[in-house]
């Protein structure tokens, strides 16, 4: 079974509701984005497709066209989210777990914006340190199913091909969980203290990805859930707009699921892994045998050294 309290880690969750409201807002205006831009491109290209004998042609496109757009413009809006969103509610939960008070008469989001800048300062030095950690994670995989390649157990291959795959599907909620032992342990050296983090919980992996299904599954039959509860709402919505794009529906609804999955049950993911990785690495030390090998894997966990040893005057290495 699991290592993680699903009691403990909604509790978790409650006492950072303030989080919660602001992620949900921001994914839930996301998604309305996404209808009004398809709506508005559908409308155009309905517009422009009037003058031609297929103008539903020219709507579904332009509905396309208007979808793309905002899913760029969201891309673009990553590395702000990561930075006054996602690390700020790390930062929170990180006190929590650990059963520290938050400040009175301060704001969750101040005091969680407060702890990640005091951190790491800037945003792209966040962002950067965030693509390293998942460049290394990509090698940990590798490593994992290397091992067990040589283990004389029948079928064990295609655990350990199913265990990349779960581990390559959580691999947002890793650096993360990586994020919050960097603000755990406050070491004045971000990037040192994240190499020993990636080489603790390497040598942890199997223990990390075995909670990893079973929060893979969790969180996958619930966005279904939502899935299909959205669809209905979804295809009424852009009904109301010109041309035929009510085909469009299940795009529109995967994407409120999406915005679900990313505003309420991946918190919850990251609370529940990190407290299982905080409670596994209690009183290790990283294993020499495991940093070796990864600096021979991963030229991020490489880069990661580098900066650590330039972290008082020498510039970062690009991520």
């Amino acid at each position: 079974m699991w290592d993680f309290s699903i009691g403990r880690t909604i509790g978790i969750l409650a006492r950072t509701m303030p989080f919660i409201l602001m992620r949900m807002a921001i994914y839930f205006v996301i998604t309305l984005a996404f209808i009004l831009a398809t709506g508005t491109g559908a409308g155009i290209g309905y517009g422009v497709g009037s003058l031609s004998d297929s103008p539903e042609s020219f709507a579904i496109w332009g509905g396309i066209f208007g979808m793309g757009f905002v899913g760029v413009a969201v891309y673009w809006a990553r590395e702000w989210l990561l930075y006054m969103v996602k690390a700020a509610h790390i930062a929170v939960i990180v006190k929590l777990i650990d059963g520290e008070a938050l400040p009175d008469g301060k704001g969750q989001v101040a005091y969680g914006r407060e702890i990640v800048t005091a951190r790491f300062g800037e945003a792209n030095v966040l962002f950067a340190l965030d693509q390293l950690i998942k460049g290394v994670i990509a090698a940990i995989t590798g490593l994992i199913g290397a091992v067990a390649a040589f283990l004389p157990i029948p079928g064990l291959d295609g655990i350990a091909r199913f265990a990349n795959t779960v581990i390559r599907l959580s691999l947002t909620y890793v650096d993360e969980i990586i994020l919050g032992y960097n603000i755990r342990t406050n070491s004045d050296n971000v990037w040192e203290s994240s190499r020993r983090g990636l080489v603790l919980y390497a040598q942890n992996g199997l223990k990390m990805v075995k909670n990893a299904v079973w929060l893979s599954v969790f969180l996958w039959i619930l966005s279904i859930l939502v899935f299909v509860l959205a669809l209905a709402p979804a295809a009424a919505i852009l009904y109301a707009f010109p041309g035929e794009i009510a085909g469009l529906s299940f795009v529109v609804a995967i994407v409120f699921a999406w915005a679900f999955k990313a505003a309420v049950l991946e918190p919850f993911a990251i609370a529940a892994l990190m407290a299982v990785y905080f409670d596994t690495i209690r009183g290790q030390v990283p294993d020499p045998e495991w940093d070796v090998k990864l600096t021979g894997a991963s030229d991020k966990f490489r880069a990661l050294a580098e900066n650590a040893r330039g972290a008082f005057g020498g510039r970062p290495v690009a991520a």
